[in-house]
């Protein structure tokens, strides 16, 4: 039996790949100047619009997908007899998990005959769709969604998530970081690396002078375990920096295939301007 795939604009796909591989994205919205945008559809509020206005000075908010949403699309799968399996952006970084799981019970006690299954990631950005490509290849392949489903809660805890981020004080100020972490941050060309941990906590890994320097140390640190041959960049209006973080990559054993992906507008809100991150999957549990 087949079976639909639902993740969140978090994920960072490109929505003509996700249609071509029916792959469904529910939108979290971000405000900015007291305007409330999408983050899926026609409409939508672009990265690059995002971040010239964070360059501006703009402070953008972003809000978790709620209940009444997501019993929509839920209801929708029910009534339609699909079999669904939500991958979900993680519950520590949002509240998106937690409302789609209340959606659940909810349509489930309309139609209990319905399947939805929810994966709390613990993952965002490239590492939350490295997940969801993953996901959709298997599928196609003809495995089960319980198969499909045991496959990424195996994969969860070997997922690699780093960032490289310029300035500390937009994921401070979004309450992602805690002000005596944001600190490092603000000293003379410091570059804090980031990562996600065991619990999906994002915390500092290391201090560096230099952003040359920091992004041969992120290599590093991406690479020292390598489970999966393929490797995800994202980047914050640097696609050059991107591009050079890529070669790094594939010069490294293991590495041969890298791809890149812009960072979306959700999770660039939290980041800003010329962020980058990688998503590798090892042989360990991190």
């Amino acid at each position: 039996m087949t079976f639909k795939i639902l993740t969140d604009s978090t994920a960072d796909l490109d929505e003509k790949w996700a249609q071509e591989n029916d792959v469904e994205l529910i939108g979290l919205t971000i405000t900015l100047d007291d305007i409330t945008y999408e983050t899926v559809g026609p409409n939508r509020l672009t990265s690059d619009r995002l971040l010239e206005a964070m360059q501006e000075g703009g402070q953008p908010t972003t809000s978790q997908v709620n209940v009444g949403q997501f019993e929509e699309v839920f209801r929708r799968h029910a009534q339609n007899g699909d079999a669904l399996l939500y991958l979900a952006f993680s519950s520590v970084l949002s509240g998106t998990y937690q409302s789609a799981v209340m959606a659940r019970d909810m349509v489930l006690d309309e139609h209990p005959e319905a399947v939805i299954e929810i994966v709390d990631t613990l993952a965002a950005a490239g590492g939350e769709g490295y997940l969801s490509i993953l996901a959709a290849e298997a599928r196609d392949q003809g495995k089960s969604l319980s198969e499909t489903k045991a496959m990424i809660e195996d994969i969860l805890p070997r997922l690699r998530t780093y960032f490289l981020v310029d300035d500390l004080y937009h994921l401070m100020r979004g309450g992602r970081l805690s002000k005596s972490s944001a600190i490092i941050g603000s000293l003379i060309n410091i570059k804090p690396l980031l990562w996600l941990d065991a619990s999906g906590k994002l915390v500092p890994l290391a201090k560096i002078r230099g952003r040359k320097k920091a992004i041969k140390e992120m290599v590093l640190h991406a690479t020292q375990d390598i489970g999966h041959s393929t490797a995800i960049v994202a980047y914050a209006n640097d696609f050059a920096a991107a591009e050079n973080l890529k070669e790094q990559l594939l010069a490294v054993d293991g590495i041969e295939q890298v791809l890149i992906m812009p960072l979306g507008p959700v999770i660039s809100t939290h980041v800003g301007p010329d962020t980058l991150a990688v998503f590798t999957i090892g042989e360990e549990a991190r």
